[in-house]
């Protein structure tokens, strides 16, 4: 654990700068094209070529050393950055490096993230991965609370430039306790005789190894739907808020909710018994957030969704620890590089698909039902939740939130899903 720590804290503050310069250049597309579209397409360079790498990238951390895959990933993401630095400080940089680069990361992390994740099973003891698991999640929320208000301050003093250097060098910082200390594998893995030798065939086995434990495929279904219907509240929640605020009780919202990640993340990793039967409490936090999606979308007031809000991303680290741990505890740890880049890949997909549908479905006919003069504005429903600019939103969050409790109740009654801790030996 002394070494997960120092390990964990080189990559928050990696992981910091990191979000800033996200952050930052966001702003730059903007300012710079003007156009959504653009700023869009910058989004999917995100997340595209992870979706589509990430079955070959798993298999090649089965296969070597998972300690110099992260180095070597997070190295030549370093270089990414330093290399925009260098385009920008002399006035070289364009829209289409943003995309490259992009996309250059997007497969970087393919190969970092299920590494990571994998490295960290055969680092620490087994009933150290809840911990472990509550850090990780707390370092996102220390990431979603910091990274934004240093950006927003970095901006005016040092400008992008500086951003992009000091993601560098906190990269390098990062990278030091990888190279320094002395990591010693507590669990070995145990190699199966049956594996496919082939790298196609061994790819391809991450995901018959899932079909073989119908619990453990049901568990990632279940994920998949989930990030679905967040992917929805997420690209609804700016244009849901800003049709009746302003961008400044967007920014105190997303404030907020910051620190609801963040005390729940300080919950989860200080109360191991909230870890005990992972799958029932899992369920009950998804049903929940599904209730305060529901209680959001009824009425346009900034302090209901922020409060909505803080309570959504209180439970946000435990359901994202949940599946890492379970993945951790249930799959053999010389498969857990596929099977990470494999779940991460279906439920990343999630995202994108749910954005194509979110912005059209809220555009063309949610909000023209809802609008003052629309056909359900005078209707039960619209006595309920109001009429005009952002209500159809508002009835997408109700509808979301019900589908959400629909789904966990229904998986509840799967036999494989609710007893998967018990079927499935660790």
């Amino acid at each position: 654990m002394r070494n997960f720590t120092i390990l964990w804290l080189g990559q928050l503050i990696s992981q910091i700068a990191s979000s800033m310069t996200i952050f930052a250049l966001d702003i730059w597309v903007l300012q710079q094209t003007g156009s959504t579209t653009q700023f869009a397409l910058v989004s999917l360079t995100n997340t595209i070529p992870l979706i589509i790498i990430s079955p070959l990238a798993g298999t090649f951390v089965d296969r070597c050393d998972r300690r110099w895959t992260v180095f070597i990933s997070n190295f030549c993401a370093g270089l990414c950055i330093l290399n925009l630095a260098i385009l920008l400080s002399i006035g070289q940089l364009e829209i289409w490096h943003i995309y490259l680069t992009n996309t250059l990361l997007s497969c970087l992390s393919a190969f970092q993230g299920p590494a990571y994740k994998a490295f960290i099973t055969s680092l620490v003891h087994p009933e150290d991965l809840v911990p472990v698991s509550g850090m990780v999640q707390l370092a996102l929320g220390i990431q979603q609370i910091v990274s934004p208000l240093l950006a927003g301050v970095l901006l005016h003093l040092i400008h992008l430039t500086g951003i992009f250097f000091i993601d560098f060098a906190t990269t390098l910082f990062a990278l030091t306790p990888l190279l320094l200390l002395r990591f010693t594998q507590v669990n070995e893995p145990v190699h199966e005789d049956n594996q496919p030798s082939s790298f196609f065939q061994q790819t391809v086995y991450g995901w018959t190894y899932l079909q073989k434990e119908p619990g453990l495929l049901s568990f990632l279904i279940l994920f998949t739907i989930y990030q679905f219907f967040v992917g929805f509240i997420s690209i609804l929640m700016y244009p849901l808020i800003l049709s009746f605020s302003t961008p400044t009780s967007l920014g105190s919202i997303a404030f907020v909710s910051g620190i609801g990640t963040l005390i729940g993340a300080v919950v989860i990793t200080t109360y191991k018994k909230l870890w005990q039967n992972i799958v029932s409490p899992l369920l009950i936090a998804m049903s929940l957030s599904g209730l305060w999606i529901i209680i959001a979308g009824l009425r346009p007031q900034v302090i209901l969704i922020g409060i909505t809000a803080f309570f959504f991303f209180l439970t946000a680290p435990f359901i994202n620890g949940s599946v890492q741990v379970i993945f951790q505890k249930k799959v053999s740890l010389e498969l857990q590089g596929r099977v990470f880049a494999l779940t991460g890949a279906i439920s990343t997909a999630a995202l994108p698909i749910a954005a194509t549908i979110a912005g059209p479905l809220a555009d063309h006919i949610f909000e023209p039902l809802m609008d003052f003069d629309g056909p359900w504005s005078r209707q039960f429903i619209g006595q309920i939740i109001g009429s005009g600019p952002g209500r159809g939103i508002g009835l997408l969050y109700v509808i979301i939130g019900c589908f959400i409790l629909i789904t966990t109740t229904i998986s509840y009654q799967y036999p494989p899903l609710r007893q998967l801790e018990e079927n499935l030996s660790d």
